[in-house]
């Protein structure tokens, strides 16, 4: 657990059962207690009477160091494989005109870490800020939560027309895109709407197509549920949806407006169609393979805003708050700093979450050799779940690899300069294609990186119908 103000850095404590833990280690010597009793106080002595007891040194109380790892804690266990790789890495960027210290690397299997470099030194981390977003995320709502968008009348349906406004109000969905509006376009036509005799009324924070400019949403949304009106940019969209799927025409006469409540609409509304969002971890899937920034500055400023996500993030990984230092959720400009320690921290524990739900990483990272996206130019390891991350002097990844000798092994690989982004990008899959060939390739993919079966549920796909109600016919 981590204690955090702005008065002083953070500092590590021990909780009673830790205390426990080393009385009874060293069998209840005596010359123990006076330090466990100063250590028990310090929780609540201010910072500046202290100082700061690191890990490091606990290791000097015994040579038997398996306490540690009973706390969870990464134990150095440095590997001379990695390390070579790791140091080739260095080498190679060095040549590029990277020197070591632009350079963040971690290494981790099961509870050992195995090479480090500026491993807890927080840098420049582009969209591996996403991960953390998807921690927060995952640990406030779960995998489950999704968003209604709201379709209501202001007036009555006659011979399929619509004899009033249609009102639009959504909880701030970030993944409205157009299958998602031809199938409410569809329900719309199955509730007996042709035709609207009104406005398009947009209520509050509507986003579509990562527009969040609701009146330009709005006219997205108008054209999209009309067929005769579709771009070839709608179309090549529909013809991604089931064979069969209907083409919805709903003409809207009038124009789209914009009102901050249903209130100031001055006309009683009625529910016609309630439209359920993908949910949560289908939501995350698909900002992290796009690394879309909308989505994910949504997402963080629902759960409270970039400071909120970086506390939410930094207790679930058990790291300190200094190592993920956000100014968004997205990870546009070089302020969101996070350290390769807290990264792999990160996605362990994300890993770690979703196993008891039988679902894993996989289910919320692209993986390579499943989902194009961002990596659709890259050479990984097939199987390895990954976060990329690109601004215009960084270079980051992270993520897992399945080997068969380490099982599953995580990596953060920040590079720092303006070196080419391709010859980066080159660079880090050498060093997890040389990991891979040092410690073998699993024969499967082992279970804890096989992405479980929620994708190919029928509600879990964009457009799906079922995720439209109709309320009143």
């Amino acid at each position: 657990m981590h204690r955090s103000n702005d008065n002083y850095r953070t500092f590590q404590r021990c909780e009673p059962l830790f205390y426990l833990s080393i009385l009874k280690r060293f069998g209840g010597q005596r010359d123990v207690l006076p330090l466990l009793i100063f250590s028990f106080l310090a929780q609540w002595l201010p910072y500046p009477q202290l100082q700061v007891l690191h890990s490091t040194e606990l290791a000097a109380w015994s040579a038997d160091s398996s306490w540690i790892q009973e706390l969870g804690q990464p134990q150095a266990a440095p590997d001379p494989e990695a390390i070579a790789v790791m140091q080739q890495h260095l080498a190679a960027l060095n040549s590029l005109g990277l020197p070591q210290t632009n350079n963040g690397i971690w290494i981790q299997s099961g509870n050992l870490i195995l090479a480090e470099n500026q491993g807890t030194t927080p840098l420049p981390a582009a969209s591996l800020t996403k991960i953390a977003t998807t921690l927060a995320a995952l640990s406030t709502w779960g995998p489950d939560r999704d968003f209604e968008t709201l379709v209501s009348t202001t007036g009555s349906i006659e011979s399929g027309v619509l004899q009033g406004d249609l009102v639009i109000q959504s909880s701030a969905d970030p993944f409205f895109v157009w299958e998602e509006a031809i199938a409410l376009g569809n329900a719309l036509n199955q509730a007996g709407i042709n035709q609207v005799n009104g406005n398009l009324v947009i209520v509050g924070n509507f986003v579509m197509n990562f527009q969040t400019e609701p009146a330009i949403a709005g006219e997205l949304l108008k054209q999209s549920l009309n067929s005769e009106q579709w771009s070839p940019e709608i179309q090549t969209q529909y013809l991604t949806l089931p064979n069969g799927t209907a083409s919805p025409r709903v003409v809207i006469t009038g124009s789209v407006q914009t009102v901050p409540t249903v209130e100031a609409i001055g006309k009683p509304t009625t529910l016609l169609v309630r439209h359920t969002s993908l949910q949560m971890a289908e939501i995350l899937k698909a900002m992290n393979i796009y690394s879309n920034n909308v989505m994910a500055e949504m997402i963080a400023q629902d759960i409270g805003g970039a400071k909120e996500v970086s506390l939410r993030a930094a207790k679930a990984a058990n790291v300190p708050v200094d190592e993920i230092r956000l100014i968004n959720g997205s990870g546009l400009g070089e302020e969101n700093q996070i350290s390769p320690r807290a990264v792999c921290a990160m996605l362990v524990k994300i890993q770690r979450y979703l196993e008891p739900l039988d679902m894993n990483v996989a289910d919320i990272f692209p993986v390579m050799g499943r989902d194009r996206g961002t990596l659709s130019r890259r050479q990984l390891p097939l199987g390895a779940a990954v976060k990329t991350g690109t601004l215009n002097a960084v270079s980051s990844l992270a993520g897992v690899v399945p080997t068969r000798d380490r099982d599953l092994v995580w990596f953060t690989i920040i590079n720092l300069g303006n070196a080419d982004l391709d010859a980066l990008h080159d660079q880090q899959d050498v060093l997890l294609q040389r990991l891979k060939q040092q410690w073998g390739d699993p024969n499967p993919i082992p279970p804890a990186l096989t992405p479980s079966a929620r994708a190919g549920r029928e509600a879990n796909r964009l457009g799906a119908p079922s995720r439209n109600e109709i309320v009143k016919n």
